[in-house]
């Protein structure tokens, strides 16, 4: 299959690649810097020039294409950039979208697993209509009904860690601020649970929905379904030779309410109907790469 793929050098996207083309696929990878455009060239992918902001290069790209992963997104760390990302990733999913209709080929795009008071949120549970990032849940929603329109439409939840070698996702945003304020902090009391993934079990989990998953489907790439933020900290500050405290959510800026909330995930129906089986360390174990 020759998969068109937003995103491939981030931490999530560069697994993907290697795993498609590990397993015998081809890939147009889109590249908005020559930097980009040279790492992919590197590992084998064909380049394609533009940014996720570019709908004629996306449509170009999907056409050319037997099936898309989607994953860039471009936030900048600031509330107006987290909303601009997402009016970005809404437009950029819909011009693909669109693209593919009447194909029948897939597009597998990324997404967060939901938070569900009291419970687990399992691979059946809806997105979250509101807070500050209902806007992808909308767009990965209108995504999912092109099902009906000649569409394979999948969606993979990613946990709000998404780790390799000790870096990436909600626990690599800890250890960034740590290391600019000398304190390994998490909100709250610290009990609110965390689900992760290793980058290279994920990219595993994309290339079985991009073969095989139904058309309107959502999964969940968990490997760790909940780490205490606590926990996650204490290792941070144990690598770093820092104190572990408790800091106020507003100190984590536009992220600090979702760093407060306690989330855990499942991924026992993905693994038990896409064969889906993650090999790699754990969050806790993986953070020991961590380098002072």
């Amino acid at each position: 299959m020759h998969v068109f793929v937003t995103g491939g050098t981030g931490t999530i996207g560069s697994a993907v690649i290697s795993e498609l083309l590990g397993s015998g696929h081809t890939v147009l990878a889109l590249a908005r810097s020559d930097a980009s455009a040279r790492t992919l060239t590197d590992v084998g992918a064909e380049v394609l020039r533009g940014s996720i902001a570019d709908l004629d290069a996306l449509r170009a790209g999907a056409a050319r294409s037997d099936g898309v992963i989607s994953l860039a997104f471009d936030h900048h760390g600031d509330a107006d950039g987290l909303v601009r990302a997402i009016a970005e990733e809404s437009a950029a999913l819909a011009a693909l979208g669109d693209e593919l209709i009447g194909s029948d080929r897939p597009i597998v795009a990324v997404s967060g697993t939901p938070w569900v008071p009291g419970r687990m949120s399992v691979e059946s549970d809806p997105l979250p209509a509101e807070g500050p990032v209902a806007g992808r849940a909308r767009s990965v929603g209108a995504l999912l009904e092109l099902a009906s329109r000649g569409v394979r439409a999948t969606a993979v939840r990613m946990p709000r860690t998404v780790h390799n070698e000790g870096k990436g996702g909600f626990a690599g945003l800890l250890t960034d601020r740590a290391r600019r304020t000398g304190v390994a902090g998490y909100p709250g009391d610290g009990t609110q649970r965390w689900p992760a993934v290793h980058a290279l079990d994920a990219a595993v989990l994309f290339r079985l929905a991009l073969e095989s998953a139904p058309a309107g489907t959502s999964w969940h790439a968990v490997a760790d379904e909940g780490d205490a933020v606590r926990d996650i900290a204490a290792v941070i500050g144990r690598r770093l030779g820092l104190p572990v405290e408790s800091v106020p959510a507003e100190d984590f800026g536009p992220f600090g309410p979702i760093f407060a909330m306690d989330q855990p995930a499942s991924g026992t129906y993905t693994r038990e109907t896409l064969g889906w089986q993650p090999k790699h360390p754990g969050l806790l174990d993986d953070l020991e790469n961590i380098r002072a």
